[in-house]
């Protein structure tokens, strides 16, 4: 193929390989293994049912179709290693091998979680200068590194709001959340057995102080907010917001998976925040996707420091070590201490760049952003006219007329060499189509992204057909995926058609 669009020309080899269970001959194998020396054991003599038996059809395969298959599995999938990756919201930043290196020292990567504070000192240093960081870059006096992930640090800073009222003897039953607050922000307040009360934003794409003030009341726990919210807005209320949250006993959650757009330029302790997670796949370029790993570390406010989950890092002496000693602690939230590649990759990250590098982060994605924001507007609809900060949201509005969506455009950037934006989220905006480049793309990068974008707004225009059966050029064409995800294929036995139930 030619190129298109001046995105990335499609060309070469194109495998389209069976199942690992349609391959094989018995008896093949891909290992060489001497004989056991012990005497033949059947463990169903003793452990009866608990012993699975054998199971029929497993494939049987030499080591370079176990190889190639693996590789070609790679080869398929789509990173930040391969090209850009402009999901909205989860900031899909290039991950950079420097990080990689620091986690990979043996030091690091061999460290037992269960040896003696003793025996880890370089370690917990590195996790006591990452807590003190992520501190000074909130405006937050105390952080924990222990979540697993974003959502489990909100979980943490809820459990957190929870204990805090229940200490006073004043639980409260409600949490606002802001309509244009992340997805898990409702979750979050529920499994902590909050009611979850909605907030309307404005017309402009931000919250009003007045919106708040008329479901503020002494039963109210907190109010859960991102900013910049899922819009890409800067919500420029938040310190008025803020104060009338306080003034009846509230505290304010500030959902941090958006901070690539504040780093070293606001910190959200000083707008009024109490509490928010920081999702350090995210904003800190460690690995992200596929279920993780991920690290989601909560910084609050002093007065809600004694709550925070157990054991902290502590200097004590000139001596790093675990404080289990927390009274009012809500507890442990997982096992050990932590995603700790994790906190390699986030330390280096950071002391790598140091306080300029990270404004520099933050003042390059929002030029990014405004840059396609500038590009795309006309081709597609921009539902807000208000200035945006590190990603923007267009909608399908203009496509429909010819009976195009979202889907449509986000499965034809995938034939132009492009993975898709975000779609139909934020669920404030009808066919959304939400785009965060991120620092780490040239402008090179979205230009090419912006001519595919205005090539499909074209096409849908003039042969919306051609965009329904997109993609054409991958080794498997447009699924059903109202099907696949209602009645899934989850086992492959001997003599299933798999063209035909793709062709079903």
């Amino acid at each position: 193929m030619t190129e298109s669009s001046g995105s990335c020309a499609v060309r070469g080899i194109l495998h389209a390989e069976p199942l690992l269970f349609e391959r094989g001959s018995p008896g093949r194998c891909g290992a060489s293994l001497p004989a056991a020396g012990v005497p033949d054991y059947d463990p169903a003599s003793e452990l009866g049912s608990l012993v699975r038996g054998e199971i029929d059809g497993m494939p049987e395969l030499g080591e370079p179709e176990v190889v190639r298959h693996y590789v070609r599995l790679s080869q398929w999938n789509h990173g930040v290693d391969s090209g850009f990756y402009p999901l909205g919201s989860c900031t899909m930043k290039y991950n950079p091998k420097v990080n990689e290196a620091a986690a990979r020292l043996p030091g690091f990567a061999r460290l037992h979680p269960l040896l003696p504070a003793e025996m880890a000192q370089g370690a917990l240093q590195l996790m006591f200068e990452l807590q003190q960081m992520l501190s000074e870059i909130s405006g937050l006096p105390a952080t924990t590194l222990q979540p697993a992930a974003g959502a489990h640090g909100e979980l943490c800073g809820m459990m957190i709001v929870r204990a805090y009222h229940a200490s006073r003897g004043a639980p409260r039953r409600k949490v606002l959340v802001a309509d244009t607050a992340h997805g898990t922000n409702p979750a979050s307040s529920a499994l902590c057995g909050f009611q979850v009360v909605p907030v309307k934003i404005g017309p402009e794409g931000y919250l009003h102080p007045e919106a708040v003030a008329k479901l503020m009341d002494e039963d109210v726990a907190a109010i859960m907010m991102t900013n910049p919210n899922t819009l890409g807005i800067f919500e420029r209320h938040v310190a008025e917001i803020a104060r009338v949250v306080h003034a009846k006993g509230g505290l304010v959650y500030g959902d941090g998976a958006n901070m690539n757009a504040l780093l070293g330029r606001a910190r959200p302790g000083d707008m009024g925040v109490d509490v928010m997670q920081y999702n350090l796949h995210k904003t800190f370029t460690t690995p992200h996707g596929g279920g993780g790993p991920g690290s989601g570390p909560v910084s609050v406010a002093d007065a809600l420091a004694p709550f925070l989950p157990v054991p902290m890092v502590a200097l004590r002496g000139g001596r790093y070590e675990l404080d289990w000693d927390r009274p009012q602690s809500i507890g442990r939230l997982r096992t050990f201490w932590g995603n700790f590649g994790v906190f390699v990759r986030a330390w280096t990250y950071i002391r790598e760049l140091g306080a300029e590098g990270l404004r520099q982060v933050s003042g390059d994605a929002v030029l990014n952003a405004n840059y396609l924001r500038a590009l795309l507007d006309g081709s597609f609809h921009l539902p807000y006219a208000t200035e945006v900060l590190h990603e923007v949201v267009f909608s399908e509005r203009e496509q429909k007329k010819s009976g195009v969506a979202a889907m449509d455009v986000a499965k034809a950037l995938i034939d132009r060499g492009f993975h898709p934006p975000t779609v139909y989220f934020p669920l404030v905006v009808a066919g959304a189509m939400m785009i965060e480049p991120t620092e780490t793309e040239s402008r090179q990068t979205l230009d090419r992204f912006a001519r595919a974008m205005k090539e499909i707004a074209e096409k849908a225009r003039t042969d919306p057909d051609a965009l329904h059966r997109a993609p054409e050029l991958t080794h498997v064409s447009r699924l059903d995926e109202t099907r696949a995800a209602r009645k899934p294929v989850l086992r492959w036995t001997p003599g299933m058609d798999l063209d035909k139930l793709q062709g079903e």
